[in-house]
């Protein structure tokens, strides 16, 4: 994998469409952009206790990252959320959860987000080194048919008690069970913040009657922004967002509150327009808001993360979680693709729209 090109060269044609964009909608001087003080100036005065704060630094200045207010972290749940067979036979050595940790920490990410097998399993030997954040809830999917539903895989005080500093979860917001999972999240986040820890919320959106004939809307920015504003509801202190493909969910599938002067005044068809919206959910940046990287595709992998990424700064966004782009490759080259994105959030030429 070549990654000795700059970012405007990996952007092509369309990097003057990305990077000379100006958000005119919710300016960027409404948000609340990362900085190497964000955690004074958003938690400071908070309730979130010194314990969170601690743990919060811990993950925000590790790392190739360290400092700039911004996130890369690699996470790796895929053997059970996507099994593990799919997820691994196109890299088996991911099978090892070893290998995991050590591509985060070769990569100079900020932490490394699992599940409680794989990060107990050598937490002795990597909890000091790298910052851990375990996922506490999953989709299994040996059920037949498939459901959307997110279950409990183990306590919050057993990710304290292996080391972790943060505990990550998901909620499948739309969906049936979506009620049940918003109240035991917010359960088990009242006790991580008890504990020290911070929360990292998955907010992303399952209904059946979000793919219409005409387009699907699970990824449209007036939902996912919707979704982000009930996770922050929840004090997750980090949003896990998809980042838009499309705009209009509301309107479209004919459910929710919404009108035309809605979107009018809130965003374009840009993307990162429709981003900053994911953002402005957010409490307007104060809760950070880290995009998803998307499966991986082969070839295309390069462009598509540094694009993300460039959306992610650019519409006042924390960073990037991305995992399948990097593990279904040789390790050499998903560490590349990983300081690649990192790369962007370093560039100072790489303004907030």
């Amino acid at each position: 994998m070549k990654t000795e090109k700059n970012i405007t060269e990996l952007l092509g044609k369309k990097a003057s469409f990305y990077l000379d964009h100006v958000c005119e909608k919710i300016t960027k001087d409404e948000l609340q952009t990362p900085s190497k003080n964000s955690i004074d100036k958003v938690f400071g005065n908070s309730n979130r206790n010194p314990q969170v704060l601690r743990s919060l630094s811990q993950l925000y200045n590790h790392g190739n990252l360290g400092g700039t207010g911004y996130l890369s972290i690699l996470p790796v749940d895929q053997g059970i959320e996507h099994s593990a067979a799919f997820s691994f036979y196109k890299n088996p050595d991911y099978f090892d959860p070893e290998n995991i940790i050590k591509l985060a920490i070769e990569a100079g990410c900020n932490g490394v987000a699992s599940t409680f097998g794989v990060l107990g399993l050598n937490a002795r030997k990597y909890a000091h080194k790298i910052p851990f954040i375990v996922k506490i809830n999953h989709n299994e999917l040996l059920t037949y048919p498939n459901k959307y539903d997110q279950t409990l895989f183990g306590k919050v005080k057993a990710a304290w008690d292996m080391g972790a500093i943060a505990v990550g979860a998901t909620i499948y917001f739309g969906s049936e069970e979506s009620n049940r999972q918003l109240k035991e999240i917010a359960e088990a986040f009242q006790e991580a913040h008890n504990l020290g820890m911070a929360t990292i919320l998955w907010c992303y959106t399952r209904n059946e009657a979000f793919k219409t004939e005409k387009e699907d809307y699970h990824a449209a920015a007036d939902i996912t922004g919707q979704a982000n504003h009930l996770g922050v509801t929840i004090q997750a202190d980090i949003i896990k967002q998809k980042l838009p493909t499309n705009n209009f969910g509301f309107k479209e599938i004919g459910f929710g509150k919404y009108d035309d002067e809605m979107y009018k005044t809130l965003t374009t068809e840009h993307p990162i327009d429709q981003c900053r919206l994911q953002v402005a959910n957010c409490y307007m940046g104060k809760i950070g808001l880290i995009n998803s990287g998307g499966g991986s595709k082969g070839e295309s992998d390069i462009t598509e993360a540094v694009t993300t990424a460039v959306i992610n700064k650019r519409a006042g966004g924390s960073g990037l979680i991305m995992g399948r782009k990097a593990f279904q490759k040789p390790f050499a080259e998903g560490v590349q693709l990983l300081r690649l994105v990192q790369r962007v959030y370093l560039d100072s030429n790489i303004s907030i729209a």
